[in-house]
């Protein structure tokens, strides 16, 4: 019951941001492409079609396997949020839908996923904890309702949300996480604007504590959401991003989607 509460409060709290809204650059309905049989499973988050195109179900970060990689472990879990996304789109029908940029570098389609039957493949895999939210600047269409799935998963310990591999992390522990993607939690002890970038950080020497990083061109994104990064100083917050080491443990914030509160 008290996780039920918990979720609940997070799902309102999360339909109340104005940076999770609909509305703004990538936040509007999704464009219907064509459809194709998904005819294999790479990973967790990435399938090939009937007509050989390879696409990366965008929104979503499933645990990655190694595929081949030197020096790159699977992560835990990673053969389970396969099979789980296998279970769901392997053979089926699926519709293409865009709600940003529609290819990436690898030349994947960065695309939504629903099957003949309404299914949404995405927010399926987010609902059985096989998976977290993984947004982009240029791809954050349907963020609050991803996010909404992800809450109800932690909520309940389904999936990844029971290994201690994807817990939450909190800013006095994360040096040994660098060049690591991690969901973190802690109150903004300072928040300053120096030279067009802002600067949060959680802890009271700048130099070496945990710190996000948010850039000239990321601020216009928050400010056409009428988000005012300085104004989360003493707030508990929770970001995502890769890790990178910069005196202490930074995170470079390059959309406002990659914060969400904390129930």
């Amino acid at each position: 019951m008290l996780r039920r509460r918990l979720a609940v409060r997070l799902l309102l709290a999360l339909l109340a941001l104005p940076w999770l809204a609909p509305s703004g650059f990538g936040q509007g309905p999704l464009a219907d492409g064509d459809a194709a049989e998904v005819r294999q499973i790479v990973d967790g988050d990435t399938v090939i079609l009937a007509d050989s195109r390879e696409v990366r179900l965008v929104g979503l970060q499933a645990p990655k396997l190694a595929l081949g990689r030197k020096d790159f472990k699977d992560w835990p879990l990673a053969e389970e949020s396969k099979r789980a996304v296998a279970a769901l789109a392997l053979g089926k029908r699926v519709t293409l839908r865009y709600g940003g940029t529609r290819l990436d570098r690898h030349g994947r389609a960065l695309a939504h996923l629903t099957r003949d039957d309404g299914l949404w493949i995405q927010g399926e895999m987010l609902r059985l904890g096989m998976a977290r939210v993984y947004t982009f600047p240029d791809n954050r269409t349907r963020a609050a309702e991803m996010y909404a799935l992800e809450a109800e998963a932690r909520a309940a310990k389904r999936g990844i949300w029971a290994h201690p591999f994807y817990a939450v992390r909190t800013p006095e522990v994360l040096k040994g996480d660098i060049e690591t993607f991690q969901i973190v939690a802690g109150t903004v002890v300072e928040a300053a604007a120096v030279k067009g970038t802002v600067f949060l950080n959680f802890g009271p020497d700048w130099r070496t504590d945990f710190t996000i990083r948010i850039d000239g061109a990321a601020l216009k994104l928050f400010r056409a959401a009428k988000l005012d990064p300085l104004a989360f100083k003493g707030r508990t917050i929770e970001v995502r991003g890769w890790l990178r080491f910069k005196g202490g443990p930074m995170i470079d914030a390059s959309h406002p989607e990659q914060f969400t509160p904390r129930p």
